[in-house]
């Protein structure tokens, strides 16, 4: 199974760098970054472009409710990524009707990005089989392994009946490995479970118990085990759960691996 790393936008660039050449080492897919108010993600990138020569790199997401399409394309061009390893995920953001605002945001994406593979964020089934039937690639978020299985089933059907191969299938695994590794997971999923309408809806829908929409172990056993579950996903990305320091970031990516 293929395998991606995640990190929150903002890290350090002496952090950044050396996490990302050791992810390309350790055989990870991507590196990834999301985006909020205090950082871009695509400046992350430039980042791990900077030890990772390899590997794509991918920001998940950025919110069109924040940032224009010609705002994000001058983004790319000033911090020069390399198109052709971008990842570019995008979501609606706290608008009240996300599905008409992605469909209707579409075409001026492809105008200003048109050299971009350009990812949805897609949490419900509509969303899902509007990924699947115009969009490069599809990103999950927040999902147990069993409501990932439908929700991919979603993206195929919307493939299918748009006459198209399904587009590849990301989405963050939140993960935490050691000591105090469950709580960690709870207080990050905690935070969104409270932060809109759309994401209280979201989790409810899966019914899965707080604090237990992701992967966390005390050893690289637990942590592989759980991952491997994420089996709908093509590439899961490993959304790190540790402190911001080289070695606490690196001994999550080593322990979290992806295999042969």
């Amino acid at each position: 199974m293929s395998r991606a790393f995640g990190v929150t936008a903002g890290l350090d660039p002496e952090i950044a760098s050396p996490l990302a050449g050791r992810c390309q080492e350790l055989g990870y897919h991507s590196m990834w970054s999301n985006d909020h108010p205090g950082a871009k993600g695509l400046e992350t990138l430039a980042e791990y472009s900077k030890g990772a020569d390899l590997i794509d790199l991918g920001v998940a997401v950025i919110a069109l409710d924040r940032q224009s399409p010609d705002e994000i394309a001058a983004d790319i061009e000033r911090f020069g990524i390399d198109k052709s390893r971008l990842w570019l995920g995008i979501g609606a953001g706290f608008t009240e009707k996300p599905l008409t605002t992605m469909r209707e945001a579409l075409p001026g994406l492809r105008e200003a990005l048109p050299d971009v593979r350009l990812v949805l964020a897609a949490m419900g089934p509509k969303m899902c089989a509007f990924a699947g039937a115009e969009w490069d690639g599809v990103f999950f978020n927040w999902m147990t392994p069993e409501y990932a299985a439908g929700a991919r089933e979603r993206v195929e059907e919307g493939a299918k009946e748009a006459g198209r191969e399904p587009p590849p299938i990301f989405g963050y695994v939140r993960t935490a490995v050691g000591a105090n590794a469950e709580g960690r997971l709870s207080k990050d999923e905690s935070f969104y479970r409270d932060l809109h309408k759309g994401y209280r809806d979201h989790f409810n829908r899966q019914g899965a118990p707080e604090g237990t929409v992701g992967v966390a172990g005390e050893n690289e056993s637990v942590v592989q085990a759980g991952l491997a579950r994420y089996r709908a996903m093509d590439v899961p990305v490993v959304r790190a759960l540790a402190s911001a320091t080289i070695e606490d970031m690196s001994a999550l990516a080593e322990a979290a691996a992806p295999g042969d």
